[in-house]
């Protein structure tokens, strides 16, 4: 079981985890050892995240989240599989927290009088230093 808040935990069914291996540095040991992780939480059938969380995990998941509402993380920063694999659970732990919290709602304001003010002088001497660039007439 994977605790993410006070009334949020993940099973240890709704996570799958594949190994693979581990691309970059790593001597001949990196073609043996299957050290990088994939985890793979089933989010949209997850009984356990609200639908609000739900909603807000999609956008912050961006590429991570599959078509049929998965989520797939890869690990390969260590060199060893268990570390990866703790890795990956608290990267996913941190993203559902990300979700939990709510997003504060805009509030619409009006420009200040003084504010219009200073624009509409600020374009007008835009303006006249656009037509002092105009054609220069001889005097003579």
């Amino acid at each position: 079981m994977l605790k993410i808040t006070e009334t949020i935990s993940i099973e240890d069914w709704e996570l799958t985890e594949s190994f693979i291996r581990s691309s970059g540095p790593g001597g001949q040991n990196v073609n043996k050892v299957e050290t990088a992780v994939e985890l793979r939480f089933e989010a949209e059938r997850s009984p356990n995240l609200p639908p609000a969380v739900k909603t807000r995990l999609r956008r912050l998941a961006g590429r991570r989240w599959t078509k049929d509402g998965a989520i797939v993380l890869q690990v390969q920063d260590t060199r060893t599989q268990t570390r990866n694999r703790e890795l990956a659970r608290e990267r996913l732990a941190e993203l559902i927290r990300q979700a939990t919290i709510k997003p504060k709602p805009r509030i619409a304001t009006k420009p200040t009088l003084g504010s219009k003010r200073r624009r509409l002088a600020a374009k007008t001497q835009r303006a006249e230093v656009k037509t002092l660039r105009g054609a220069v007439k001889d005097t003579e």
